[in-house]
């Protein structure tokens, strides 16, 4: 298994119109990704970081994460949205400690 997260901040002000329709989207395209497993996206509350949202996925392992990485759809959602609507991000990817190499 491995837990994909991205933590972001956007463009658009918050509460925004821009905020919201990036994140519906956001949500539409890649829960329709067939390996995205328990999607979801959270909203920053505290004031220690400067990203403001993230997204989480599970994929059964590297080779689903591989499948999502290269999907059309993630694909076109980076060069046509991320790219031009996210001014700042971090991405972790983990697996449960002791299942390295399995």
């Amino acid at each position: 298994m491995i837990l994909h997260t991205v933590t972001f901040s956007l463009f658009h002000e918050p509460g925004s119109s821009g905020e919201r329709e990036f994140l519906d989207a956001a949500v539409a395209t890649l829960t329709a990704i067939p390996v995205v497993q328990d999607f979801r996206v959270s909203r920053q509350v505290s004031k220690k970081s400067p990203l403001n949202f993230q997204f989480e996925m599970k994929f059964d392992g590297a080779e689903a994460f591989n499948s999502y990485n290269d999907h059309p759809a993630h694909v076109g959602f980076v060069e046509t949205r991320w790219a031009k609507e996210v001014s700042d991000f971090q991405e972790f990817d983990f697996e449960p400690y002791g299942q390295e190499g399995r």
